[in-house]
């Protein structure tokens, strides 16, 4: 238990170090119009990890990331597989809302992509869920993995080693689209069966 309760402060110090660090970036020009950066939040433990692209207009005002709209769905999708959202942890590509919520730019990405994976250092998921392009890009990219259409790809399961174990990523599209989209949101609901699957 003492062995435990070690690699858990030392988790929490590390993520800690990383907020830090957020709070405190200008590595772009998004610091100068954002309310609040978004780190990120759930449990250090998560077997889950989901990122998203970057956060939105509700997630600036309060820090926090998946707050509005497209949160509620999440909240229910995560709902459907009896998972908690304390359960997981949530994160974002970028910690800054860009303007007017436009597509993050890649200096932006490059910029601030290294935050995303010390965290997913520290967290060590086993389980890894995109949600939108940019997510899954990137994700693809970093573990070598050919990326496709979302429509293609969504819901299937692709396993990579890497020196922690291996990991599940499962692509799925943004629950933003199923705001509007009922059809979309009907098929994140299946798609989330497989994370329940694997979990």
């Amino acid at each position: 238990m003492k062995v435990y309760s070690k690699i858990q402060m030392d988790k929490e110090e590390e993520m800690q170090k990383i907020i830090s660090r957020i709070e405190n970036c200008k590595k772009c020009d998004l610091w100068k119009s954002r309310l609040n950066p978004v780190p990120g939040e759930g449990s250090l433990d998560a077997e889950i990890l989901f990122i998203g692209e970057a956060p939105g207009y509700n997630e600036d005002k309060q820090g926090r990331p998946f707050v509005g709209r497209a949160g509620k769905i999440l909240d229910e999708l995560l709902n459907s597989i009896g998972i908690d959202r304390s359960e997981v942890y949530i994160a974002n590509i970028l910690k800054c809302r860009p303007p007017n919520n436009r597509d993050p730019d890649i200096d932006e990405i490059n910029s601030c992509i290294e935050y995303l994976d010390k965290q997913i250092e520290i967290i060590q998921p086993s389980i890894i869920s995109t949600l939108g392009r940019f997510a899954g890009e990137y994700i693809f990219k970093k573990y070598g993995l050919k990326y496709d259409k979302i429509s293609k790809i969504h819901g299937k399961t692709y396993r990579v080693d890497t020196l922690f174990g291996h990991i599940y990523i499962i692509p799925l599209y943004h629950p933003a689209v199923a705001t509007y989209n009922p059809m979309i949101k009907n098929q994140l609901f299946e798609d989330f069966k497989v994370i329940k699957h694997l979990s």
